[in-house]
């Protein structure tokens, strides 16, 4: 089968960062799904690990946390879906990635597909979807129909904040604060329903007070942590909740504690990387999310398609995403 992977970790502008090559398609056991990959997105993640993860041996590293998909062969186990079913999933960071044209996932964490939607316009949301439903309901566990309590999102444009946004302005009662610095993404975020769009390359505090806003009861940060950590501390509601999902080199939370406020890590990998007994959670997320799809509550953050899956597009795609520049997801489709 096709793939695109990599043995050394090099810059993206290297011709060797991603390469297209030839791996032998695997067989599905178990509870495994064998999905006929149909179109992928390109996250954070992706640039982060194939800058940053070496690979074991001579092996090639495969990698990839989006796609959408055909069900091509299943385990003996699988009790979920069967062949021909159209898939998405997030996938498994312990295991070989979606840049491919086959792809072995555990049917716990895949959902049926939106049918509503092409498997591009599906492909952007796996991830970002499952990261800020489990960052809202299971980390953070906002009051969903409290009118009186307020979220500020930190970098809502990008991936994760597009379907946040959405998921709280339709799930919850929240009054939705969050940050650009753009216009073009300041009226993205006015789309997908924040309440209030605030600069981010600015003081927040000074931001709040400008804008007369009261104070958070839960902060989330996508991108910025250690950045904004101080003013988070400044602005956050006594008692209130700080959820974050990037990687900040040092974070000290000790100026959290005279104001009680809790600290919430999101790894949306957790559940299958630990085989956690909920992990069956992500495939109900994400035909939760297909139906609200379905249903018109919420739609695709798909930012730009960057054409057919191979290493000199995937190339780009990551270049783009390096620069902090992309609004909504950047999807591949087709080999």
């Amino acid at each position: 089968m096709k793939a695109i992977g990599y043995k050394e970790n090099l810059p993206i502008e290297d011709v060797n960062s991603l390469q297209d090559i030839e791996l032998n398609t695997p067989k599905a056991t178990g509870r495994d799904l064998l999905v006929a990959i149909k179109a992928i997105s390109v996250n954070p993640a992706d640039y982060k690990v194939r800058a940053g993860m070496p690979v074991e041996g001579d092996d090639w590293k495969v990698i990839g946390w989006d796609a959408t998909g055909i069900v091509k062969e299943v385990g003996e186990d699988v009790s979920l879906f069967k062949v021909g079913d159209e898939v998405w999933y997030a996938g498994d960071f312990t295991r070989q990635g979606s840049y491919a044209e086959y792809q072995i996932v555990d049917e716990r964490i895949v959902g049926k597909k939106p049918s509503s939607l092409s498997f591009p316009e599906a492909a952007a949301l796996p991830l970002t979807s499952l990261t800020a439903y489990e960052l809202l309901f299971d980390r953070l566990q906002v009051a969903k129909e409290d009118a009186s309590k307020s979220i500020l999102v930190i970098g809502a444009a990008g991936g994760v904040g597009s379907i946040l946004v959405q998921l709280a302005k339709k799930l919850t009662k929240l009054n939705i604060i969050g940050t650009a610095s753009r216009e073009e993404t300041t009226a993205w975020l006015k789309d997908l329903g924040a309440d209030a769009v605030i600069n981010h390359r600015h003081k927040l505090s000074e931001e709040f007070e400008k804008h007369n806003l009261p104070a958070p009861d839960y902060v989330v940060s996508l991108n910025g942590t250690e950045q904004h950590a101080d003013e988070i501390v400044k602005l956050i509601k006594p008692q209130g909740k700080f959820g974050f999902i990037d990687d900040p080199k040092t974070l000290n939370i000790m100026p959290f504690k005279l104001k009680s406020v809790s600290t919430h890590w999101e790894f949306m990998f957790t559940r299958s990387m630990f085989q956690t007994e909920d992990m069956i959670e992500q495939h109900n997320i994400l035909n939760k999310v297909a139906e609200l799809i379905d249903n018109g509550t919420i739609k695709t953050t798909l930012g730009e398609n960057f054409g057919v899956i191979n290493a000199e597009n995937l190339r780009k795609a990551h270049a783009f995403l390096e620069t902090g520049k992309a609004k909504g997801k950047l999807v591949l489709e087709g080999f």
